[in-house]
């Protein structure tokens, strides 16, 4: 297979982060350019890591160090615009310059993080991506408090058993889980607002599932939900700064 036109890196710390961020970008991408249907998505674009091998599809936030001495590659210190780093700055920083020192610069680069329920983690990425003149979009998707957030807000009962199970768990937090994803923020496993918990009680480790949470409910209603825990704005910055790439009005590099 020849070489895709254009390559989006990947910066997130696991798997299913990759896959919960880069299929909503796949399904925007392809609701905003026409052209772009799924059997040629392939040979358009890819997601990638810093390795160039087909499989490669990401790099975890805690290999961007070890990667950077592997490579030789001087880390930049210092301020950012004049103002002291928040949280995730420098280790964006520090991603963002291993990326642009490859031989095959990607066309952006995604940095995919949990808030954890830090809103100053958003601030941190914003001046890694606006301080320095990068060759490449930066899209960040912030998942807050975390991923399972944006799975909750794609949850819609299949069947009556799930349907005794939302009102089960409406019931025990006081509010729905789907509409309100975002305050589910506990820190401590098992809380009562454990967003980890609270998603294993409607879809129980089923990944089949999750994944028609995130790949059968509308982007309409994705987006709606998504307001406050980051899914609209990472849908907002797909059309942003993703979608002009394809259309061939915004490359950069």
């Amino acid at each position: 297979m020849s070489e895709p036109s254009y390559e989006f890196g990947v910066v997130c710390e696991a798997r299913a982060d990759q896959l919960t961020a880069c299929g909503i970008a796949d399904r925007v991408l392809a609701a905003e350019v026409d052209w772009l249907v799924p059997e040629v998505r392939d040979t358009i674009y890819r997601w990638t890591g810093v390795n160039a091998l087909p499989e490669d599809r990401f790099i975890r936030w805690q290999k961007v160090r070890e990667e950077l001495a592997q490579r030789g590659i001087k880390s930049l210190f210092g301020f950012f615009g004049g103002e002291s780093g928040r949280p995730d700055a420098f280790i964006a920083r520090q991603a963002l310059l291993l990326f642009a020192s490859l031989e095959r610069r990607p066309d952006a680069v995604l940095l995919v993080r949990d808030s954890d329920g830090d809103p100053t983690r958003r601030e941190g990425l914003e001046q890694a991506r606006s301080t320095h003149p990068w060759p490449f979009q930066v899209v960040i998707a912030l998942a807050e408090p975390k991923r399972e957030a944006w799975v909750l807000a794609g949850f819609e009962p299949a069947n009556a058993d799930e349907m005794a199970r939302l009102r089960s768990l409406r019931e025990r937090l006081s509010m729905d889980p789907v509409l309100k994803s975002h305050e589910l923020d506990a820190s401590e496993h098992g809380a009562k607002k454990d967003i980890k918990r609270a998603l294993y009680e409607l879809i129980q480790d089923d990944w089949d599932r999750e994944r028609q949470c995130l790949d059968g409910t509308p982007l309409e209603v994705l987006e709606q939900r998504g307001r406050h825990n980051g899914l609209a704005a990472f849908m907002a910055e797909v059309r942003e700064r993703l979608v002009p790439i394809l259309k061939g009005t915004g490359r950069t590099g």
